[in-house]
Protein backbone atom coordinates (compact mmCIF):
# COMPACT_ATOMS: atom_id res chain seq x y z
CA UNK A 1 0.00 0.00 0.00
CA UNK A 2 0.72 3.38 -0.59
CA UNK A 3 0.21 6.06 2.29
CA UNK A 4 -1.75 8.84 0.38
CA UNK A 5 -1.06 12.33 2.70
CA UNK A 6 -1.92 15.97 2.27
CA UNK A 7 0.67 17.06 -0.40
CA UNK A 8 -0.56 20.85 -0.27
CA UNK A 9 0.97 20.64 4.15
CA UNK A 10 4.98 20.13 2.08
CA UNK A 11 6.55 22.81 0.17
CA UNK A 12 6.10 21.01 -3.43
CA UNK A 13 6.25 22.40 -6.46
CA UNK A 14 2.96 24.23 -7.60
CA UNK A 15 3.11 22.50 -11.09
CA UNK A 16 2.90 18.92 -9.44
CA UNK A 17 0.15 19.43 -7.33
CA UNK A 18 -3.31 17.74 -8.44
CA UNK A 19 -0.94 15.30 -10.69
CA UNK A 20 -1.35 11.34 -10.53
CA UNK A 21 1.96 9.30 -10.55
CA UNK A 22 1.85 6.67 -14.00
CA UNK A 23 0.40 3.53 -12.43
CA UNK A 24 -1.56 0.42 -13.88
CA UNK A 25 -2.80 -2.19 -11.65
CA UNK A 26 -0.37 -4.90 -10.56
CA UNK A 27 -2.81 -7.74 -9.50
CA UNK A 28 -1.70 -11.47 -9.05
CA UNK A 29 -5.07 -12.85 -11.26
CA UNK A 30 -4.01 -15.80 -13.86
CA UNK A 31 -3.87 -14.20 -16.78
CA UNK A 32 -2.19 -10.32 -17.32
CA UNK A 33 -2.95 -8.79 -20.65
CA UNK A 34 -2.57 -5.18 -19.39
CA UNK A 35 0.96 -3.70 -19.42
CA UNK A 36 2.00 -5.24 -22.41
CA UNK A 37 4.92 -7.70 -21.51
CA UNK A 38 5.79 -10.13 -23.42
CA UNK A 39 3.96 -12.99 -22.15
CA UNK A 40 6.42 -15.52 -22.78
CA UNK A 41 9.40 -16.22 -20.31
CA UNK A 42 12.78 -16.18 -20.71
CA UNK A 43 13.72 -19.85 -22.59
CA UNK A 44 16.30 -21.96 -20.13
CA UNK A 45 19.09 -21.53 -22.44
CA UNK A 46 19.05 -17.74 -22.41
CA UNK A 47 18.63 -17.88 -17.93
CA UNK A 48 21.44 -20.48 -18.28
CA UNK A 49 23.61 -18.11 -20.36
CA UNK A 50 22.44 -15.11 -17.68
CA UNK A 51 23.45 -17.40 -14.67
CA UNK A 52 26.58 -17.99 -15.61
CA UNK A 53 27.64 -14.63 -16.49
CA UNK A 54 26.39 -13.33 -14.09
CA UNK A 55 28.25 -15.64 -11.85
CA UNK A 56 31.58 -14.21 -12.81
CA UNK A 57 30.62 -10.59 -12.52
CA UNK A 58 29.57 -11.11 -8.68
CA UNK A 59 33.02 -11.27 -7.15
CA UNK A 60 33.53 -7.59 -8.42
CA UNK A 61 31.12 -6.39 -7.11
CA UNK A 62 32.97 -4.18 -4.76
CA UNK A 63 34.04 -1.98 -7.74
CA UNK A 64 31.74 0.53 -9.53
CA UNK A 65 30.50 -0.35 -13.08
CA UNK A 66 31.73 0.71 -16.14
CA UNK A 67 29.53 3.81 -16.71
CA UNK A 68 30.20 4.15 -20.39
CA UNK A 69 28.71 0.15 -20.96
CA UNK A 70 31.39 0.19 -23.64
CA UNK A 71 30.37 -3.62 -24.12
CA UNK A 72 26.51 -3.14 -24.37
CA UNK A 73 27.17 0.09 -26.54
CA UNK A 74 29.15 -2.75 -28.70
CA UNK A 75 26.33 -5.59 -28.63
CA UNK A 76 23.54 -2.87 -29.00
CA UNK A 77 25.18 -1.32 -32.65
CA UNK A 78 25.60 -5.11 -33.79
CA UNK A 79 21.95 -5.95 -32.72
CA UNK A 80 21.12 -2.60 -34.62
CA UNK A 81 22.76 -2.73 -37.48
CA UNK A 82 21.85 -6.32 -38.63
CA UNK A 83 17.84 -4.70 -38.17
CA UNK A 84 18.37 -2.14 -40.40
CA UNK A 85 20.07 -4.35 -42.78
CA UNK A 86 17.13 -6.98 -42.33
CA UNK A 87 14.82 -4.31 -43.40
CA UNK A 88 16.84 -3.48 -46.50
CA UNK A 89 18.29 -0.25 -45.13
CA UNK A 90 21.82 1.06 -45.37
CA UNK A 91 21.99 2.99 -41.87
CA UNK A 92 25.47 2.47 -40.23
CA UNK A 93 25.47 3.07 -36.64
CA UNK A 94 28.32 2.89 -34.49
CA UNK A 95 29.37 2.62 -30.51
CA UNK A 96 29.34 6.88 -30.07
CA UNK A 97 25.46 6.97 -31.30
CA UNK A 98 24.21 4.96 -28.47
CA UNK A 99 22.87 5.66 -24.86
CA UNK A 100 21.40 3.15 -22.38
CA UNK A 101 19.52 3.37 -19.23
CA UNK A 102 17.38 1.81 -16.54
CA UNK A 103 13.95 1.46 -19.11
CA UNK A 104 13.54 3.73 -22.24
CA UNK A 105 11.56 6.23 -19.40
CA UNK A 106 14.95 7.09 -17.60
CA UNK A 107 16.60 7.59 -21.61
CA UNK A 108 13.38 9.68 -22.13
CA UNK A 109 13.90 11.74 -18.54
CA UNK A 110 17.67 12.13 -19.53
CA UNK A 111 16.96 13.68 -22.90
CA UNK A 112 14.13 15.80 -21.47
CA UNK A 113 16.05 17.01 -18.51
CA UNK A 114 19.10 18.05 -20.96
CA UNK A 115 16.80 19.85 -23.30
CA UNK A 116 13.54 20.41 -21.24
CA UNK A 117 13.25 22.33 -18.09
CA UNK A 118 12.11 25.49 -16.92
CA UNK A 119 10.59 27.91 -19.56
CA UNK A 120 10.66 25.18 -22.20
CA UNK A 121 8.04 23.41 -23.82
CA UNK A 122 7.24 20.07 -25.06
CA UNK A 123 4.76 18.92 -27.51
CA UNK A 124 3.53 15.61 -27.80
CA UNK A 125 0.11 13.87 -30.14
CA UNK A 126 -2.44 12.49 -27.87
CA UNK A 127 -3.63 10.18 -26.99
CA UNK A 128 -0.42 8.46 -26.49
CA UNK A 129 2.58 7.26 -23.93
CA UNK A 130 1.32 8.58 -20.78
CA UNK A 131 4.98 9.19 -19.59
CA UNK A 132 5.87 11.47 -21.88
CA UNK A 133 3.85 14.36 -20.22
CA UNK A 134 4.98 13.00 -16.92
CA UNK A 135 8.47 13.35 -17.55
CA UNK A 136 8.02 16.15 -19.41
CA UNK A 137 6.56 18.21 -15.87
CA UNK A 138 8.84 16.45 -13.71
CA UNK A 139 12.22 18.39 -15.52
CA UNK A 140 9.73 22.19 -14.84
CA UNK A 141 8.75 22.19 -18.71
CA UNK A 142 5.65 22.90 -19.97
CA UNK A 143 3.26 20.12 -21.81
CA UNK A 144 1.52 21.01 -24.44
CA UNK A 145 -0.53 18.80 -27.19
CA UNK A 146 -2.43 18.56 -29.94
CA UNK A 147 -5.18 15.68 -30.57
CA UNK A 148 -4.78 12.71 -32.96
CA UNK A 149 -7.58 12.32 -36.08
CA UNK A 150 -10.28 10.10 -34.61
CA UNK A 151 -8.98 7.09 -36.06
CA UNK A 152 -5.36 8.12 -34.50
CA UNK A 153 -3.85 8.34 -37.42
CA UNK A 154 -1.44 11.05 -38.08
CA UNK A 155 -0.53 12.68 -41.37
CA UNK A 156 3.01 15.20 -42.15
CA UNK A 157 0.97 18.33 -43.29
CA UNK A 158 -1.04 18.21 -40.09
CA UNK A 159 2.21 17.32 -37.64
CA UNK A 160 4.16 20.13 -39.45
CA UNK A 161 1.63 22.92 -39.13
CA UNK A 162 1.44 22.05 -35.11
CA UNK A 163 5.32 21.73 -34.49
CA UNK A 164 5.64 25.15 -36.57
CA UNK A 165 2.41 26.52 -34.36
CA UNK A 166 3.93 25.47 -31.30
CA UNK A 167 7.91 26.27 -32.01
CA UNK A 168 8.45 23.64 -29.41
CA UNK A 169 12.10 22.47 -27.72
CA UNK A 170 10.63 18.78 -27.59
CA UNK A 171 8.77 17.19 -29.91
CA UNK A 172 7.93 13.24 -29.04
CA UNK A 173 6.09 11.07 -31.85
CA UNK A 174 5.29 7.33 -30.86
CA UNK A 175 5.58 4.75 -33.47
CA UNK A 176 4.05 2.35 -32.93
CA UNK A 177 2.00 4.56 -31.31
CA UNK A 178 1.14 3.59 -27.02
CA UNK A 179 -1.86 2.94 -26.34
CA UNK A 180 -3.79 3.01 -29.72
CA UNK A 181 -0.80 0.66 -31.57
CA UNK A 182 -0.92 3.37 -34.78
CA UNK A 183 2.25 3.68 -36.71
CA UNK A 184 3.15 6.99 -38.55
CA UNK A 185 5.55 7.18 -41.92
CA UNK A 186 9.13 8.55 -41.83
CA UNK A 187 7.50 11.60 -43.52
CA UNK A 188 5.71 12.61 -40.65
CA UNK A 189 9.09 12.45 -38.60
CA UNK A 190 10.59 14.49 -40.98
CA UNK A 191 7.74 17.20 -41.05
CA UNK A 192 8.35 17.46 -37.83
CA UNK A 193 12.10 17.95 -37.37
CA UNK A 194 11.88 20.33 -40.30
CA UNK A 195 9.42 22.66 -38.65
CA UNK A 196 11.37 23.20 -35.18
CA UNK A 197 14.19 24.38 -34.07
CA UNK A 198 14.18 21.48 -30.76
CA UNK A 199 14.82 18.07 -30.48
CA UNK A 200 12.61 15.34 -32.18
CA UNK A 201 12.21 12.20 -30.15
CA UNK A 202 11.01 9.34 -31.57
CA UNK A 203 9.92 6.44 -29.00
CA UNK A 204 9.99 2.90 -31.12
CA UNK A 205 9.46 1.01 -27.42
CA UNK A 206 7.40 -2.08 -29.99
CA UNK A 207 9.25 -1.90 -33.56
CA UNK A 208 9.82 -4.81 -33.43
CA UNK A 209 6.38 -6.06 -33.80
CA UNK A 210 5.88 -4.40 -37.10
CA UNK A 211 4.82 -6.62 -39.77
CA UNK A 212 5.76 -6.29 -42.47
CA UNK A 213 8.46 -4.91 -40.71
CA UNK A 214 8.82 -0.57 -41.27
CA UNK A 215 12.19 1.37 -41.46
CA UNK A 216 13.03 2.87 -38.34
CA UNK A 217 13.19 6.57 -37.71
CA UNK A 218 17.74 5.41 -37.51
CA UNK A 219 17.30 5.92 -41.31
CA UNK A 220 16.98 9.83 -40.71
CA UNK A 221 19.78 10.00 -38.20
CA UNK A 222 21.94 11.17 -41.13
CA UNK A 223 22.40 15.02 -41.12
CA UNK A 224 20.02 15.49 -38.27
CA UNK A 225 21.60 16.01 -35.39
CA UNK A 226 18.61 17.01 -33.08
CA UNK A 227 16.58 13.79 -33.65
CA UNK A 228 16.84 11.12 -31.21
CA UNK A 229 15.18 7.53 -31.40
CA UNK A 230 14.64 6.08 -28.47
CA UNK A 231 13.84 1.59 -27.97
CA UNK A 232 13.51 -1.03 -25.19
CA UNK A 233 14.50 -4.55 -24.08
CA UNK A 234 11.19 -4.43 -22.02
CA UNK A 235 8.92 -5.80 -24.63
CA UNK A 236 10.19 -8.05 -27.70
CA UNK A 237 13.53 -9.15 -25.75
CA UNK A 238 11.26 -10.30 -22.80
CA UNK A 239 13.39 -8.67 -20.47
CA UNK A 240 10.98 -5.97 -18.87
CA UNK A 241 12.35 -6.97 -15.28
CA UNK A 242 15.67 -6.26 -16.75
CA UNK A 243 15.05 -2.43 -17.10
CA UNK A 244 17.06 -1.54 -20.41
CA UNK A 245 16.25 1.20 -22.32
CA UNK A 246 18.12 2.73 -25.41
CA UNK A 247 18.48 5.68 -27.68
CA UNK A 248 20.37 6.36 -30.91
CA UNK A 249 21.25 9.70 -31.90
CA UNK A 250 24.40 11.75 -33.40
CA UNK A 251 26.83 11.63 -31.02
CA UNK A 252 27.04 14.78 -29.80
CA UNK A 253 23.52 14.71 -29.17
CA UNK A 254 24.55 11.81 -26.81
CA UNK A 255 27.48 13.80 -25.21
CA UNK A 256 24.90 15.97 -23.45
CA UNK A 257 22.98 13.17 -22.01
CA UNK A 258 26.25 12.74 -19.99
CA UNK A 259 25.60 15.57 -18.08
CA UNK A 260 22.45 14.63 -16.57
CA UNK A 261 22.80 11.33 -16.04
CA UNK A 262 23.73 9.84 -12.36
CA UNK A 263 27.08 8.21 -11.70
CA UNK A 264 27.07 4.40 -12.83
CA UNK A 265 23.92 4.62 -13.27
CA UNK A 266 23.43 1.30 -14.99
CA UNK A 267 24.93 -1.64 -12.66
CA UNK A 268 27.60 -3.88 -13.65
CA UNK A 269 24.99 -6.69 -13.36
CA UNK A 270 22.80 -4.75 -15.75
CA UNK A 271 24.90 -4.27 -18.48
CA UNK A 272 26.39 -8.17 -18.22
CA UNK A 273 22.31 -9.65 -18.39
CA UNK A 274 21.84 -7.03 -21.01
CA UNK A 275 24.58 -8.05 -23.38
CA UNK A 276 23.69 -11.57 -22.77
CA UNK A 277 19.81 -10.83 -23.68
CA UNK A 278 21.31 -9.38 -27.18
CA UNK A 279 23.87 -12.55 -27.93
CA UNK A 280 20.45 -14.38 -28.04
CA UNK A 281 18.61 -11.82 -29.86
CA UNK A 282 17.60 -14.57 -32.48
CA UNK A 283 16.23 -16.79 -29.98
CA UNK A 284 14.67 -14.13 -28.02
CA UNK A 285 12.71 -12.57 -30.71
CA UNK A 286 11.44 -16.07 -31.99
CA UNK A 287 8.17 -15.42 -29.99
CA UNK A 288 7.40 -11.99 -31.46
CA UNK A 289 5.38 -14.07 -34.62
CA UNK A 290 3.99 -15.69 -31.89
CA UNK A 291 2.45 -12.24 -30.54
CA UNK A 292 1.53 -11.06 -33.05
CA UNK A 293 -0.46 -14.05 -34.32
CA UNK A 294 -2.23 -13.84 -30.57
CA UNK A 295 -2.63 -10.33 -31.91
CA UNK A 296 -4.26 -10.80 -34.70
CA UNK A 297 -6.06 -13.54 -33.58
CA UNK A 298 -7.56 -11.28 -30.52
CA UNK A 299 -8.29 -8.03 -33.46
CA UNK A 300 -10.68 -10.25 -35.34
CA UNK A 301 -12.51 -11.77 -32.63
CA UNK A 302 -13.41 -8.77 -31.00
CA UNK A 303 -14.25 -7.35 -34.58
CA UNK A 304 -16.61 -9.92 -35.41
CA UNK A 305 -18.14 -9.67 -32.23
CA UNK A 306 -19.43 -6.07 -32.66
CA UNK A 307 -16.36 -4.03 -31.13
CA UNK A 308 -14.43 -1.66 -33.32
CA UNK A 309 -10.78 -2.67 -33.38
CA UNK A 310 -8.04 -0.32 -34.42
CA UNK A 311 -5.29 -1.73 -36.77
CA UNK A 312 -1.99 -2.14 -34.54
CA UNK A 313 1.59 -2.63 -35.46
CA UNK A 314 2.65 -3.20 -31.52
CA UNK A 315 1.90 -6.14 -29.03
CA UNK A 316 -1.61 -5.42 -28.42
CA UNK A 317 -4.82 -4.05 -29.32
CA UNK A 318 -7.08 -0.88 -28.47
CA UNK A 319 -10.71 -1.97 -28.88
CA UNK A 320 -13.93 0.35 -28.84
CA UNK A 321 -17.63 0.14 -28.17
CA UNK A 322 -18.10 -0.37 -25.21
CA UNK A 323 -20.28 1.08 -22.90
CA UNK A 324 -18.41 1.59 -19.65
CA UNK A 325 -14.80 -0.08 -20.43
CA UNK A 326 -14.21 0.21 -15.92
CA UNK A 327 -17.47 -2.07 -16.22
CA UNK A 328 -15.94 -4.93 -18.87
CA UNK A 329 -12.49 -4.19 -17.05
CA UNK A 330 -14.19 -5.79 -13.71
CA UNK A 331 -16.28 -8.43 -15.51
CA UNK A 332 -12.99 -9.54 -17.39
CA UNK A 333 -11.20 -9.15 -13.70
CA UNK A 334 -13.62 -11.42 -12.08
CA UNK A 335 -12.60 -14.06 -14.92
CA UNK A 336 -9.41 -13.95 -13.67
CA UNK A 337 -8.13 -11.66 -16.76
CA UNK A 338 -7.06 -8.11 -16.28
CA UNK A 339 -6.77 -5.77 -19.31
CA UNK A 340 -6.27 -1.75 -19.49
CA UNK A 341 -8.94 0.79 -18.82
CA UNK A 342 -6.55 3.51 -20.78
CA UNK A 343 -9.02 6.35 -20.57
CA UNK A 344 -9.46 6.79 -24.15
CA UNK A 345 -13.85 7.27 -23.88
CA UNK A 346 -15.52 4.24 -24.75
CA UNK A 347 -12.41 2.18 -25.45
CA UNK A 348 -9.88 -0.68 -23.80
CA UNK A 349 -6.72 -2.02 -24.43
CA UNK A 350 -5.29 -5.69 -24.43
CA UNK A 351 -1.72 -6.88 -24.94
CA UNK A 352 -1.46 -10.19 -26.62
CA UNK A 353 -0.57 -13.11 -24.62
CA UNK A 354 0.42 -16.89 -25.09
CA UNK A 355 -2.16 -18.79 -27.18
CA UNK A 356 -3.70 -20.06 -23.75
CA UNK A 357 -4.06 -16.29 -22.19
CA UNK A 358 -5.39 -15.37 -25.79
CA UNK A 359 -8.10 -17.76 -25.28
CA UNK A 360 -8.73 -17.46 -21.62
CA UNK A 361 -9.45 -13.53 -22.84
CA UNK A 362 -11.57 -14.24 -26.11
CA UNK A 363 -13.62 -17.23 -23.92
CA UNK A 364 -14.47 -14.30 -21.35
CA UNK A 365 -15.12 -12.12 -24.09
CA UNK A 366 -17.60 -14.57 -25.28
CA UNK A 367 -18.86 -15.33 -21.85
CA UNK A 368 -19.71 -11.73 -20.60
CA UNK A 369 -21.33 -10.59 -23.87
CA UNK A 370 -23.65 -13.76 -23.69
CA UNK A 371 -24.42 -12.32 -20.31
CA UNK A 372 -24.70 -8.41 -20.86
CA UNK A 373 -25.44 -7.96 -24.17
CA UNK A 374 -25.15 -3.97 -22.90
CA UNK A 375 -21.06 -3.96 -23.31
CA UNK A 376 -21.40 -1.99 -26.13
CA UNK A 377 -21.81 1.52 -26.64
CA UNK A 378 -24.11 0.45 -29.68
CA UNK A 379 -25.50 -2.81 -30.09
CA UNK A 380 -23.90 -4.42 -33.63
CA UNK A 381 -26.30 -5.27 -36.42
CA UNK A 382 -26.56 -9.22 -36.61
CA UNK A 383 -24.44 -10.20 -39.75
CA UNK A 384 -26.76 -11.84 -42.59
CA UNK A 385 -25.53 -14.17 -45.08
CA UNK A 386 -25.30 -11.33 -47.44
CA UNK A 387 -23.46 -9.42 -45.15
CA UNK A 388 -19.83 -8.72 -45.58
CA UNK A 389 -17.39 -10.42 -42.99
CA UNK A 390 -16.36 -7.61 -40.73
CA UNK A 391 -12.78 -6.16 -41.61
CA UNK A 392 -9.88 -6.80 -39.30
CA UNK A 393 -8.80 -4.11 -37.45
CA UNK A 394 -11.52 -1.41 -39.33
CA UNK A 395 -12.28 1.46 -36.82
Amino acid sequence: MIAVGNIESLPVRSDLVGLKPYGAPHLNVPVQLNVNENAYPLPDVVVDSMRTAADDHFAGLNRYPDREFTALREHLVTYLNGVNERAGDTVELDPSMIWAANGSNEVLSHIVQAFGGPSRTVLGFTPSYSMHPLITTGTGAEWQHVERKDDFTLDADTVAAEVARANPDIVFLCTPNNPTGTSIGLDVIEAAYDNCAGIVIVDEAYAEFSRPAKSSAMTLLEGRPRLVVSRTMSKAFACAGLRLGYAIAAPELIDVLRLVRLPYHLSEITQVLACTALEHAEVLLGNVDRLIDSRNRMSAHLAEAGFTVHDSDSNFVLFGNIASPADLWQKLLDRGVIIRDIGIANHARVNAGTEEETEAFLSAIDEILAESPDVFLERPQTPTPSSAAPTKGTP
